[in-house]
Parts: structure tokens; C-alpha cells; sequence
């Protein structure tokens, strides 16, 4: 019965998304209320697609770490002491507590339960009173790795060891925006947020900017003219939109130092849909993300 429902809430998201561009409608209830959608979201999108867990540049120092869960697994991204960035699984190999959480420094992974001890690269390092053990190697209990790229300044890992590279599938990103030198974008300002609704709901509102003129109306809706909007269809990887933000927005304006950037492309702000959970608005000036 469950696989019933759950292949009813597919074919009706396939009947939805079937019209074309110009008809388009809201997606099916079923595909935000359903366990078993849910469940196959974890099994064909989170256990297989590349997420980004956030900048390189927040992740600058030997020991800089962040922390995500990607189809209920726990990884860790660390800056490792040669200067590259590694994903990791977030558990310890002994009794399977979690290692570390959010954001932070540290220099080594210690397990909080009994103290085992791991470098930046993985390898345990020490694990107290195991040495009465004479059966145990300590190179048999490194952290299983994951795979980890950068893009744009961008941190991505995936547990699909088949997973085509993030720079293939987003070549065509890298093309659009190439005027505006993302990866020397800098982050000063990082927090979370606990939202108590299915993911798509977040993700649905920064695909669209039809509700800034309303709900934004004292900031930067009253610069966004639904006029000046450009909405393409979408790409199998991403979709976009475009606005052409006024001048009088100064901050969302390129510096005149950019001569990269050319015309309406030195006010254009582009909001970038990078699937499945990637939403970046993307301004000359300035940028923000959700991931």
C-alpha cells in the first residue's frame, strides 16, 4: 500500500510537470505531505546528489570544520594541515557517536563518548586503553571518506561515489555568471535556521520572485518590477531568474572598478536554483545563499 502511494504522488508530479512552461501549476499536495515521498527523496536525491554545505572561504584554516546529514549519515568537511578540504564520515568508529557539531576549529576530531582521537585527514590517531587489545590496529579505524569537490568557491559532497563532477553539471552556471568572479565572493555572515516544513516549501519561495513587490514591499521589492524579471524555463541541473535591480540600489550595483561586467548585466542580479538545495541570489555588489 505504501509503494502504491508513493508511486501515486510520482506519476501525479509527473502528469504536473508534463505541461507546458506556460501552463504551469503548483506541484501536487501529496509531494509535501507523504512519508513514502519522502522516503524516496532520501533514497533517489539525498543519498545521490551533490550538496553544498558552504564556502570554501568560511573553511580557511588547518582545523576550520562544518558539519551536515545527508540522507541521515553524518559528514564532516575539514580544512586538513596540506591545505585541502575533506569530507568524512561524522561518526566514530567505535560505539558510532557523533564526532563534532555545527561550525568550528579544532585541532584534531575527538569523540566525545570515549575519547578516541582522530587526525584532520581521518586516521585515528590514539584511542585510550585499546592497546591491551591485542587484535587492534589503529589503521583499521580511520573515518570512511567522502567525496568532496569545489566549484565557484562552493563546497559540495556527495555518497555517490558514481556522482558526475559538480564543474560538468554546472558548466553551464559557470558560463552564465563567469562575469562576476563568484569564487573571490566572501562570506561575512553565517546562521541556521530550523524551519518546520518540507524542504521544497523554502526552496519553491527563492525560485520566484513574484512575491517581492508584496511581501517585501519596504526593501527590495519596491526595486524589483515583476516587468524586469526574466524566468527561462529550467535546465535538468538548475533553473534561474533574472532582475534588473534600480540604480538607486546602490549596493546591488557593480563597483566601478568591475569592467567586467558590461551594461544591464552591471545591475542584472541573477537567482540561481542549483538542484537540490543550492539557492543563491547572485548581485555585482553583494551575494546570500541557503543551502
Amino acid at each position: 500500500m505504501a509503494r502504491d502511494h508513493e508511486m501515486t504522488a510520482v506519476e501525479a508530479l509527473r502528469a504536473n510537470v508534463a505541461v507546458p512552461f506556460e501552463r504551469a501549476r503548483a506541484m501536487p499536495p501529496a509531494v509535501y505531505t507523504s512519508e513514502d515521498f519522502v522516503q524516496a527523496e532520501l533514497d533517489h536525491i539525498f543519498a545521490r546528489e551533490w550538496f553544498c554545505i558552504g564556502r570554501a572561504d568560511a573553511l580557511a584554516e588547518p582545523g576550520a570544520y562544518t558539519t551536515a546529514e545527508l540522507a541521515g549519515e553524518p559528514v564532516l568537511v575539514v580544512r586538513g594541515r596540506d591545505g585541502a578540504l575533506k569530507a568524512m564520515s561524522n561518526v566514530c568508529r567505535h560505539r558510532m557517536s557523533v564526532l563534532l557539531e555545527g561550525r568550528g576549529q579544532a585541532r584534531a576530531i575527538t569523540c566525545p563518548y570515549h575519547g578516541w582521537t582522530y587526525n584532520l585527514d581521518g586516521s585515528l590517531r590514539g584511542a585510550p586503553a585499546m592497546e591491551k587489545n591485542a587484535g587492534f590496529c589503529k589503521a583499521d579505524y580511520a573515518l570512511p571518506q567522502v567525496r568532496c569537490e569545489e566549484w565557484l568557491g562552493w563546497v559540495f559532497v556527495t555518497l555517490n561515489p558514481d556522482a558526475a563532477p559538480v564543474a560538468q553539471r554546472l558548466a553551464p552556471v559557470e558560463a552564465m555568471i563567469a562575469g562576476y568572479d563568484m569564487t573571490n565572493y566572501t562570506e561575512n555572515f553565517y546562521e541556521e535556521h530550523v524551519w518546520d516544513t518540507n524542504w521544497k516549501v523554502l526552496a519553491e519561495n527563492f525560485m520566484e520572485s513574484y512575491h517581492l513587490p508584496v511581501c517585501h514591499a519596504d526593501t527590495i521589492g519596491g526595486l524589483s518590477k515583476l516587468e524586469d524579471m526574466i524566468c527561462p524555463p529550467g535546465l535538468p541541473a538548475f533553473n534561474y531568474h533574472t532582475i534588473l535591480k534600480d540604480d538607486t540600489l546602490r549596493i546591488a550595483m557593480a563597483h566601478p572598478t568591475n569592467t567586467r561586467l558590461k551594461g544591464d548585466e552591471r545591475r542584472t542580479t541573477f537567482l540561481l536554483a542549483i538542484y537540490p538545495s543550492l539557492l543563491i541570489t547572485l548581485t555585482p555588489g553583494y551575494f546570500w545563499y541557503l543551502s
